[in-house]
């Protein structure tokens, strides 16, 4: 089923006041954060720095929750007994992708969870021995590590980019924890085998970045210039988005992560089968290689002027064997379809929780 939503300039004023409004609305109404389950939440008076640029408004500042291998860092709005929407942010943004979907979410009775990813914002490893491992099985399995730290046994997931890559993992491999599925850019399950296909000229052009990452300059150079490689990405990956340097600025400032480089290139390089990953994930990414069909409620959605690389809708809507819907959404939207049309993501997550 194909539905098409047009966003126009104009619009898009009257949604962003719109979404100030509701955001205002939200906060007032349930507060900046829930007291659910966390087992330590920071203030931003006992923050560094670094740490409180991170935790801007709209949220306040983070919470916190070991998951074993982590320490993540959060942001949460909404009431807490409300049904559980965790939004995953992509490479190389952030949480901030959210910030006008989650009050809109959080108005219509939601409790919204937005965690940092392992190698962003104050999200760190308990470890100084844990591989930097940066492979899909491990970033979905923190999703799912997520989930049993704060007790939640279900949730709607939303995600673009890496998270909506984590996003369909979690809902392949672990069906009964996801009500509902949101993915930018739909089924993004991919494996090291396929990875190995050399590609159309054109397309192997849009994969510049990861040959880069494959070489030693590559890496030294992303740790050199890691804000200007991200501009340029947002800029290439989202043509038409004319965001501003504060906008940029503040989703930035997450990939100063001590791990962030180390992280990116592992997982990059890991597509290309030039590191292997760690021995406990070796069964999830078995179960991955075979491309494993996704039952959940799901609707997936692409933005017509996406300049990142992605599949067509009818190549992958197979893969979806439940409830289902594609919607295109037009008005210029590029990769970061969350931040550049909040209210098209928020109405996804709603309806796909009502499939």
């Amino acid at each position: 089923m194909n539905t098409a939503l047009r966003t126009t300039p104009s619009t898009q004023h009257r949604r962003r006041l719109l979404g100030l409004s509701l955001l205002a609305t939200a906060l007032l109404q349930f507060g900046a954060f829930s007291a659910a389950n966390a087992q330590s939440a920071t203030t931003a008076a006992s923050q560094p720095v670094a740490t409180q640029a991170l935790a801007s408004l709209p949220f306040g500042a983070l919470k916190h929750v070991k998951t074993g291998l982590l320490d993540v860092a959060y942001a949460e709005t909404g009431p807490a007994n409300g049904p559980v929407v965790i939004l995953l942010h992509g490479w190389p943004y952030d949480i901030h992708s959210y910030d006008e979907v989650a009050p809109l979410l959080a108005a219509k009775g939601y409790r919204v969870l937005m965690p940092y990813a392992r190698g962003y914002g104050d999200t760190h490893f308990l470890s100084d021995k844990t591989v930097r491992n940066g492979q899909p099985a491990a970033l979905a399995s923190d999703v799912i590590d997520f989930m049993d730290a704060l007790q939640i046994k279900q949730a709607v997931l939303g995600g673009y980019d890496w998270g909506a890559r984590s996003a369909d993992i979690v809902s392949a491999l672990w069906p009964e924890r996801v009500k509902a599925l949101v993915s930018v850019s739909g089924y993004l399950i991919g494996n090291q085998a396929a990875g190995k296909n050399p590609l159309p000229p054109k397309a192997e052009l849009q994969w510049w970045y990861q040959f880069y990452f494959a070489t030693e300059r590559g890496a030294a150079g992303y740790a050199k210039n890691t804000h200007d490689f991200a501009r340029l990405i947002w800029q290439t990956a989202s043509p038409k988005w004319a965001f501003d340097d504060a906008t940029f600025d503040r989703s930035a400032a997450a990939l100063d992560n001590p791990d962030h480089v180390a992280i990116t290139l592992f997982n990059y390089r890991w597509r290309l089968g030039l590191v292997q990953g760690e021995s406990q994930y070796e069964a999830l990414e078995q179960k991955l290689a075979s491309a494993p069909p996704i039952h959940v409620p799901t609707i997936t959605l692409e933005g017509d002027a996406n300049g990142a690389p992605h599949p067509a809708p009818e190549d992958y809507a197979k893969r979806f064997t439940g409830k289902y819907e594609f919607r295109l959404i037009n008005g210029g939207i590029g990769h970061n379809l969350p931040q550049e049309d909040p209210q098209a993501f928020a109405k996804a997550i709603i309806d796909a929780d009502a499939l």
